[in-house]
């Protein structure tokens, strides 16, 4: 017989696991008084109040379908809500994408972008033609979850080199170099746009020079969009890397697509995966593999927010006021980067050039900031940020961004001050 002992000891030796940066820095935030508080971390959109924003055609949305009376809570197929897969398949591809109109696209609704990060990898490590290990490239530096998703999924993870630190800029030559000496048929997870978490992304010339190198070593393309529309407010523009990959037509890839940012739809969890692949005889293949993927882990997806992006990509009205309130986000992060940047350069006079503030797109920003630099700003400044100096943007408003640009200032002086010393 079991003894009890057994019971109370079973778990005794699993030992706690980190906390998560990211959350540490929220649960702190909240439990500081200080009114000057700013929290820079939270990679979540906030209004000019540092308040969630339900975006208005979301609110639209889901008024309708309250009063829809064909609307249940019946299970969805395990592909997902239908209409969600065509109109999201369109809005990451085009609306005349060709191949989406010759049935080569396979889309299955996911759980945000984490879970189409997930089921893609999945599906690549159990039937993709690996040149040797099951291995996928990382930008580096990249979102840290990514690690811990692909190496979950079974993938061994390396590194290309992607951020100058010291120019703070792309470091073009050296990812281009490192994508040249992968071996020919490598998994590469790009970031489609608003790369997480430096800002800083490939100019559309320099995105056609990478697609060349992955035509010419058959690299597979891994898409990450967690930021279309939200970027630069237009989702076409946003999703220039993946149409210009796909339209191609010579290289292998896939998309991983969230909705959490560009909807403000964070806790619905709603996403979807599309692979490409090169007739409609391989995507219903593609597509009964991927299902055997979702049907073990989910069965099937829900329903709630896959009906409110439909809604809204389907009908004129509501997504004219989509695209409006998109431009609303990414036009308010813009102001608050040109803010922060007009502050350290003409007002503070602060050492060093702050250009690459406005230079880079989305939600975050790699100030240039040390480690020591950030602690000094979260201990003596409330303002919580990431060690890396990774800020997210949509965390300044007017109150905030002076006192920020202040600390930055006063951390960059002394800094300066004691190096001559």
């Amino acid at each position: 017989m079991t003894s009890i002992p057994f019971v109370t000891d079973l778990w005794s030796k699993v030992e706690g696991a980190p906390e998560d940066a990211i959350l540490a820095l929220s649960a702190n935030y909240a439990k500081d008084t200080n009114p000057n508080k700013a929290n820079l971390g939270v990679g979540a959109y906030r209004d000019e109040n540092g308040k969630p924003w339900i975006l208005p055609a979301v609110q639209k949305a889901k008024e309708q379908l309250v009063k829809d009376p064909s609307a249940n809570h019946e299970y969805l197929p395990i592909p997902g809500f239908q209409p969600f897969l065509d109109l999201s398949a369109r809005l990451m591809f085009g609306e005349d994408a060709k191949v989406i109109k010759e049935g080569r696209l396979v889309t299955n609704q996911t759980i945000s972008g984490s879970g189409a990060n997930h089921v893609g990898a999945r599906f690549l490590v159990e039937n993709y033609p690996f040149p040797a290990e099951k291995c996928i490239y990382l930008s580096d530096p990249t979102w840290p979850n990514h690690y811990a998703i692909h190496e979950t999924a079974g993938f061994k993870t390396k590194t290309y080199r992607y951020y100058n630190p010291e120019t703070r800029q792309l470091n073009f030559d050296g990812m281009y170099e490192d994508l040249m000496n992968m071996p020919d048929g490598s998994v590469v997870l790009l970031h489609a746009v608003a790369h997480n978490p430096t800002g800083v992304d490939p100019t559309e010339e320099q995105w056609r020079k990478i697609a060349d190198v992955f035509a010419k070593k058959r690299l597979f393309a891994f898409f990450d969009s967690a930021y279309q529309g939200f970027a630069s407010g237009e989702p076409a523009r946003d999703a220039f890397s993946v149409r210009h990959f796909e339209e191609r037509g010579d290289i292998a890839m896939l998309v991983a697509q969230s909705f959490a940012k560009n909807a403000g739809l964070y806790g619905e969890r709603i996403g979807a995966l599309h692979i490409v692949t090169g007739s409609k005889e391989q995507a219903a293949n593609v597509q009964s593999q991927v299902n055997v993927l979702q049907r073990s882990e989910n069965s099937t997806m829900p329903a709630y927010g896959a009906r409110i992006v439909a809604k809204i990509l389907g009908e004129p009205d509501l997504r004219a006021e989509w695209d409006s309130n998109i431009k609303t986000m990414a036009g308010r992060i813009m102001d608050m980067r040109q803010a922060l940047c007009d502050l350290l350069t003409n007002e503070f006079k602060t050492p060093g050039t702050w250009n690459h503030i406005v230079d880079q797109i989305g939600m975050f920003s790699y100030l240039g900031l040390d480690k020591e630099q950030c602690q000094r700003l979260t201990k003596e400044g409330h303002i919580y940020l990431m060690l890396t100096g990774r800020v997210s943007m949509a965390g300044f408003n007017s109150s905030n961004v002076k006192h920020v640009a202040t600390w930055i200032d006063k951390v960059v002086r002394e800094k300066e001050t004691k190096a001559k010393v």
